[in-house]
């Protein structure tokens, strides 16, 4: 069957992300000033890529909103409906969507993040399914396929069998209270979009309780010890709460949401972007990542970690990344996944990791694998 497409990319989607912004709702100019390059027109190329002789129609943007990375996926006989400025933002991908709908799209497909998500939810709320490429720096969505080529796949579902669809919730994160360390997200309302278990990502979760607080004591008590015990290794500690545990038993001041370093059991610099790794990692001292997951949707690396750049995460090892995780985190997550951007990076971590969830307790969890198209 025939399926028509209303695709648009938001060209700035994750350019805050390397540069240690968090987020790049009204600070693209900043993002621009501290090195950063566009990234989400790569990941739509890499979602459409697999698409390429399947029975599709595309509604697009012109220039890099959508036109350019069809051309260079290799479709033509498109239809641009929508001519997009040189510097774009919500109001165009509002406009475009809203071309889509009147055209008759079947799906919607965007790439970019959370906030570009409610900007789709504003417009055509539950009419249209929609689907989105994560490229942003946070996505707490439930829209999102867990990679590009994930997304190509639910694509070729989609021709292949008669949708089936689901009520997902746009989540969308204050980005400036999320800068300055705390954490408040916001339901904006449900789409329709394609149920595809193992492809598409679930509405991070966050649980508080006493037996979650005791594991994230036990797991920071653990690794205090074995970062005070390699005095060898530089650590650098991931965002997060259980990883702020850790900085915790250190007597460590740890930013909550951001790549802090730590060597001997003393902080020795916060809050540190792309650039800022990859100059600590320049020396000889080996490295060492402690990462945690994002609950329900399993991500290691690759959500709000754009600063774990390829490169970095290359100095410093796959083999020198300690996942840490509560027990009750692990057993909300079916599979845990990797997409740094680099998919030998993501298969060197094997079919399973190991997952430190206690004070000398560690649990295996299967890495989930996303073929590239059908």
């Amino acid at each position: 069957m025939m399926l028509t497409i209303g695709f648009l990319v938001n060209p700035i989607a994750g350019m805050g992300g390397a540069v240690g912004l968090k987020g790049t709702d009204g600070l693209i100019s900043e993002a621009i000033r501290r090195g950063a390059e566009p990234e989400a027109g790569k990941r739509a190329l890499a979602a459409l890529r697999p698409l390429r002789g399947l029975p599709l129609r595309f509604l697009s943007c012109s220039g890099g909103m959508g036109e350019d990375i069809l051309r260079s996926a290799g479709f033509t006989g498109f239809d641009v409906v929508y001519q997009a400025p040189d510097v774009t933002s919500a109001d165009d991908t509002r406009s475009a969507c809203m071309l889509f709908e009147s055209r008759g799209a079947d799906l919607i497909l965007f790439c970019g993040g959370d906030g570009t998500a409610r900007d789709v939810y504003d417009t055509v709320l539950d009419r249209v399914p929609v689907l989105g490429i994560p490229a942003g720096v946070k996505m707490y969505s439930a829209v999102f396929a867990l990679t590009p080529e994930a997304a190509a796949e639910i694509v070729h579902h989609l021709v292949s069998t008669p949708p089936l669809l689901r009520e997902a919730e746009i989540v969308d994160v204050d980005e400036e209270a999320y800068r300055h360390g705390e954490l408040r997200t916001r339901l904006h309302g449900y789409v329709r979009s394609p149920c595809q278990p193992g492809l598409m990502q679930d509405t991070k979760q966050v649980w508080e309780d006493q037996d979650e607080e005791k594991a994230k004591e036990g797991i920071g008590k653990f690794l205090a010890e074995v970062i005070r015990g390699t005095p060898e290794f530089l650590y650098l500690l991931g965002p997060g709460s259980t990883t702020r545990a850790i900085a915790r038993e250190l007597g460590v001041d740890k930013t909550l949401l951001g790549f802090d370093a730590v060597k001997e059991g003393t902080l020795i610099a916060s809050d540190l972007n792309e650039e800022g790794m990859l100059g600590i990692l320049s020396g000889e001292t080996p490295c060492r990542l402690v990462i945690s997951i994002i609950g329900a949707q399993g991500s290691v690396l690759g959500r709000g970690t754009r600063q774990v750049s390829p490169t970095v995460l290359r100095m410093i090892g796959t083999e020198n990344v300690i996942v840490v995780a509560t027990p009750h985190k692990l057993s909300e997550t079916p599979l845990l996944f990797f997409d740094t951007g680099d998919r030998e990076l993501d298969a060197a971590f094997g079919k399973s990791v190991s997952v430190i969830s206690g004070y000398h307790i560690a649990q295996r969890k299967r890495i989930g694998r996303i073929s590239s198209g059908n």
